[in-house]
């Protein structure tokens, strides 16, 4: 049975409770040694059931790579066991820099959704200031890209004492 498109107030209502549930969950790390404000979450874009998700994992790993929509790209494809990740859709707590960007085009998902801004995370840690929109304008693939989404719940994570913190030890901004 093919399922009926949902209507702009149904989208919105769906992508702010996926969005409440990954600030949550990456909330979870500023408690930790190893707090991150960034989270990511891949689900099925037909369902809205939730496939993987992940946090920044780029000090734990010593990799600048584990960025969480990497990371949850990589468990679902593996968890897929295919490249493609047509039909799914993912929720990042940030605008995703233009690596992870691309990294969703080159996987094939649907759909993008973001909380923060990349200007909100470059007040904290350095960024790569070229918007998501524009990765995809600039590309010959296709993906939608909806946000800010509960922008501020998701820029709370950036402004835990805890996280700010750990920023203060990162890569300075100068």
């Amino acid at each position: 049975m093919k399922r009926l498109p949902i209507d702009l107030a149904q989208q919105k209502q769906l992508d702010e409770e996926r969005m409440a549930e990954l600030v949550r969950f990456t909330a979870r790390t500023l408690e930790t040694a190893s707090p991150v404000p960034f989270g990511a979450m891949i689900v099925n874009s037909a369902s809205g059931e939730r496939l993987v998700r992940a946090v920044n994992a780029v000090r734990r790993e010593n990799d600048p790579s584990s960025h969480a929509e990497l990371r949850t790209v990589r468990k679902a494809t593996k968890k897929l066991r295919t490249i493609s990740l047509r039909g799914y859709s993912l929720y990042s707590t940030c605008e995703p820099c233009p690596m992870c960007m691309a990294n969703a085009l080159w996987a094939g998902l649907d759909r993008v959704v973001f909380g923060a801004t990349i200007a909100d995370a470059n007040r904290h840690c350095r960024q790569i200031r070229i918007s998501a929109r524009e990765v995809v304008r600039r590309s010959d693939m296709t993906c939608i890209v909806d946000g800010p989404i509960l922008r501020k719940d998701c820029y709370i994570l950036f402004r835990h004492p805890n996280m700010l913190k750990t920023f203060a030890t990162w890569n300075p901004k100068a």
